[in-house]
């Protein structure tokens, strides 16, 4: 039985592919839904499944041919590749028997070993230039089964997570913890179909075998010559044998770098006695934040203006409604979704808030992405909450909680965190009382919610305890003026006091 390889269906808007990596070649045995090939595209990398298990016969197009949606670019054929090879001949000599029978014995071993596997960095977004080695949940003879996450690729904005494609087990790890990787480069190697068990006899008996058995004559002087052994050298040739481009390698490799563990301490003895200090690198993520917030206090003409709000009226809102509103529509009422409505209606009276600055023009945004600022085991996030003004308070309530979880559990996109033109924080989760955020680079403002304190207040000539909360608007004051700024907030402060006006849209 015949099945052809196919490029896959391709957009409208892309005419052509290119061929660019095979997994596999002419005359090697495959299984249904392995990796055979990549397809690139003017935007992503396509891969191409095996259909059925079977032998790679033909292919047609080399890496770097120019393809079609739909062309066929290989041809697998039913059975194995033993099988393929076999042909009804001649009597064989005692000679040929005993090769043959070696053969036999090999491909067997190699079929309990399992077929090796590449574990490679996803396709990074095109602003993502490279990315670090964030965890491994797996070590090398680890058993893994399809599906299961094996390491966290952090980049500066999202931490990606890398699955095993099969069952099987984990051979070697190339990329440690802290390396810097590149989209689609090579970081560890699996076993696929293969158990614990079986590669570990398989380390043992690799481990018995000499020089002899894995390089040339001329290969081995050459170890010898640069005082390494076979252990020192992976071998990349046919069936693992080591090349002298593989010593090459072996020698010109820069030595490890002892790195600190991540949370090392450093004891130190005194008169009072012991004191200790710990010393743990900076992940990507907080390296990005940490130069964001520089860049902004740098570059910007950044002020903050102050007010104050009751809040009383939502308080009460919420007590009187907050039950119905969650069996009516599966979530709780809380305060953001007031927050977000009130920013909103905000945005659309003073457009300059909703601006930002390119180069020397200003670009007046014509929607309403909220930025809202999450914080996450990894560190502060800001995933973006799109068209805002078209959402209900429940669609709010939704949209902000599924983030937040996105957020918590490492599962948040590049899609989630662009874009954005306003951001709202609200550090009075964690109890502050009043702070100066800093602005969210590109965007020109911030709005800064806190505690929630019970405060004696003058109402009426009257002195009463109220629940008052402060606000601050961080802005670029290149672009939005004091009056704008002030009205802005003013505005905010309005539609919170009188949470009806949020609904009847006043």
């Amino acid at each position: 039985m015949t099945t052809e390889i196919k490029v896959p269906v391709l957009p409208e808007s892309v005419a052509d592919a290119t061929v660019a990596t095979w997994h596999v070649q002419e005359g090697d045995s495959v299984s249904r839904d392995q990796v055979l090939v990549e397809i690139e595209t003017d935007k992503v990398v396509l891969e191409v499944p095996a259909t059925s298990d079977g032998v790679i016969s033909e292919i047609r197009e080399g890496e770097g041919a120019t393809v079609l949606g739909e062309q066929v670019i290989a041809i697998i054929e039913a059975g194995d590749a033993k099988a393929s090879k076999d042909k009804p001949a001649k009597e064989e000599s005692s000679e040929d028997k005993q090769s043959d029978t070696k053969s036999s014995t090999d491909e067997k071993d190699a079929s309990s070993k399992g077929e090796a596997q590449d574990i490679v960095v996803p396709v990074l977004p095109e602003s993502v230039a490279d990315a670090t080695i964030a965890t491994w949940h797996v070590s090398e003879g680890d058993s893994v089964s399809r599906d299961q996450v094996l390491v966290d690729i952090e980049t500066d904005k999202v931490v990606l997570e890398v699955p095993a494609t099969s069952d099987g087990v984990m051979g070697k790890i190339i990329h440690a913890e802290g390396d810097t990787v590149l989209g689609q480069q090579k970081i560890a190697e699996m076993m696929s179909g293969a158990s614990a068990a079986k590669t570990s006899e398989s380390s043992n008996e690799e481990s018995t075998e000499s020089g002899d058995d894995v390089a040339s004559p001329s290969v081995r002087r050459l170890m010898t010559e640069k005082g390494l052994s076979a252990s020192d050298v992976k071998g990349t040739g046919k069936g693992g044998r080591i090349t002298k481009e593989d010593v090459e390698a072996a020698v010109n490799k820069p030595a490890p770098v002892a790195k600190s563990s991540p949370a090392a301490v450093t004891p130190q003895t005194s008169a009072l006695g012991e004191r200790t200090q710990k010393r743990v690198p900076m992940t990507r993520l907080r390296k990005t934040i940490a130069n964001r917030l520089l860049e902004a206090k740098n570059s910007t003409a950044m002020l903050t203006t102050f007010n104050e709000v009751n809040m009383k009226p939502i308080m009460d809102l919420r007590k009187q409604y907050k039950e119905v509103f969650e069996k009516t529509h599966d979530t709780r009422l809380g305060f953001m979704s007031f927050y977000v409505k009130a920013v909103t209606e905000a945005l659309k009276r003073f457009p300059a808030v909703n601006a930002s600055l390119d180069g020397d023009d200003i670009v007046y945004h014509n929607f309403f992405d909220i930025s809202i600022a999450v914080s996450t085991p990894r560190g502060l996030v800001t995933p973006v909450l799109r068209d805002a003004d078209q959402l209900s308070m429940a669609g709010i309530e939704k949209g902000i909680k599924a983030l937040a979880i996105k957020g918590r559990d490492g599962k948040l996109s590049m899609d989630d965190m662009q874009g954005g033109n306003f951001t709202i924080t609200n550090g009075g989760v964690f109890g502050s009382l009043l702070s100066t955020p800093i602005i969210n680079l590109p965007q020109t403002a911030i709005l800064g919610m806190h505690k929630i304190q019970d405060r004696p207040m003058a109402v009426d000539g009257k002195v009463e305890i109220l629940p008052m909360m402060y606000l601050a608007l961080s802005y670029d004051h290149r672009l939005i003026d004091g009056k704008e700024s002030v009205g802005f907030l003013v505005t905010i402060k309005e539609l919170l006091e009188d949470p009806t006006r949020l609904l009847l849209d006043v």
